[in-house]
């Protein structure tokens, strides 16, 4: 949808962090985006940090906190202001060398840009976009340069949005813009049907739908991340994924229905998690002692009065923390470690008892006995042990999408 007060159509493009890595890099992206702009189009770029540039910050941050031969853990909110700077350094470089080429450019902080997010630190969400600035100056003509992964809260506090931010930056801008579409640069062609470093004959996938994304994503799917995909299938944003050195081979994500292939399966794994199980605990308390313990939870299985869940570990700054806060909200909590998940995802599974036979199978084939199975309509997912994972990958991958 293209707003009816702007003579040209709004493309919003994201590049990550391994597309601005270095000096090099940047320069290759000013010229896409100055070429993308050079055809006519009003052009708003989200940029990550470069490189590794994240992790060498959280690594300064503890290492500074080791005092007497102990070490605490950094606050989140200094951890927000210090992690927001990466983006800072990426969206000047880049805005500096466009303006190099000859093009008005502009860069902002996620704050600059209006992105209002809720008062989490270090895994906040949107809740709301005012894009202001960013209209002003593509009016007057400017490439407008958004540092991702960040925003301010309604408590004016810096956040950021956790791993694979920079993408829900910009699928949220894409929707706030009514952007014409959203392209997602990485140093992958798109998605595949299973992580190609794991399953060498993996399938690209040309097409798919919001909803089977966004199901891959939770699964632990690395090419845009879940929450970029839910604010693309609430709002009806195309993401086309690219590769930032070979544009042209790219998979379009759609909504719901518009899919050509709507069959379209794939195998995921997410090996940062904690699997928990509990016995002797009244359903009601169990869920509220988890909210308690302020982690992200999925996979929730109740019977009587044990359970289980799986606690994804990827936007948490220690994973000591999260077993302690898991320890002091449900003492009868049990939490395995060094074990993950694996998934395949595709239309119709959990009604399909040939493909759940297929599926028990094939962990069977790859010795990665499941700890437990859980089974929706569009996944069925394992938890096995860490060291089987990449072979139930393969096995999965063989057994129910080549």
């Amino acid at each position: 949808m293209q707003s009816a007060e702007r003579p040209r159509p709004v493309v919003v493009q994201k590049y990550g962090g391994s597309s601005v890595a270095d000096v090099e890099k940047i320069g290759r992206v000013a010229d896409l985006v100055v070429a993308t702009k050079a055809a006519g189009n009003d052009v708003v770029v989200v940029v990550s940090a470069m490189g590794k540039t994240t992790d060498s910050l959280l690594g300064l941050a503890h290492s500074v906190t080791e005092v007497g031969g102990g070490r605490s853990e950094p606050a989140r909110r200094e951890l927000d202001m210090l992690v927001s700077t990466g983006e800072r350094v990426s969206m000047s470089l880049l805005s500096i060398a466009i303006q190099a080429r000859g093009y008005h450019a502009i860069s902002f902080t996620g704050s600059q840009s209006g992105i209002l997010t809720n008062d989490r630190h270090f895994d906040a969400r949107i809740i709301e976009v005012r894009p202001h600035r960013i209209e002003d100056e593509l009016s007057r003509g400017a490439i407008v340069i958004v540092a991702g992964y960040q925003g301010m809260s309604y408590k004016r506090e810096i956040t950021t949005l956790g791993r694979g931010g920079s993408d829900t930056t910009a699928v949220a801008l894409a929707a706030a813009l009514y952007a014409d579409r959203c392209e997602i640069y990485s140093d992958v062609d798109g998605v595949y049907s299973a992580d190609p470093r794991v399953v060498p004959d993996a399938k690209h996938l040309s097409e798919l739908d919001h909803a089977m994304l966004q199901e891959m994503a939770e699964a632990g799917a690395k090419v845009v991340c879940a929450q970029a995909v839910e604010w693309a299938r609430k709002r009806n944003i195309i993401i086309h994924a690219r590769s930032t050195y070979d544009p042209a081979r790219q998979t379009v994500v759609v909504p719901a229905g518009d899919a050509r292939v709507q069959r379209a399966r794939a195998v995921t794994g997410e090996g940062k998690i904690f699997f928990t199980t509990w016995r002797g605990v009244p359903s009601a308390r169990a869920v509220s002692a988890l909210e308690r313990a302020g982690l992200p939870y999925k996979d929730l299985s109740i019977t009587g009065d044990h359970g289980s869940a799986i606690i994804p570990l990827l936007n948490l700054p220690s994973p000591d923390k999260a077993r302690e806060a898991l320890a002091r909200a449900l003492p009868e909590i049990q939490v395995s470690e060094d074990v993950a998940s694996v998934s395949v995802v595709g239309d119709g599974l959990a009604g399909d008892g040939a493909a759940l036979a297929r599926f028990l199978s094939a962990l069977e084939s790859a010795s990665a006995a499941p700890s437990a199975i859980c089974a929706g309509p569009l996944r069925l997912t394992a938890v096995v042990a860490a060291a089987r994972a990449n072979d139930a990958q393969r096995a999965l991958h063989a057994a129910l999408v080549a």
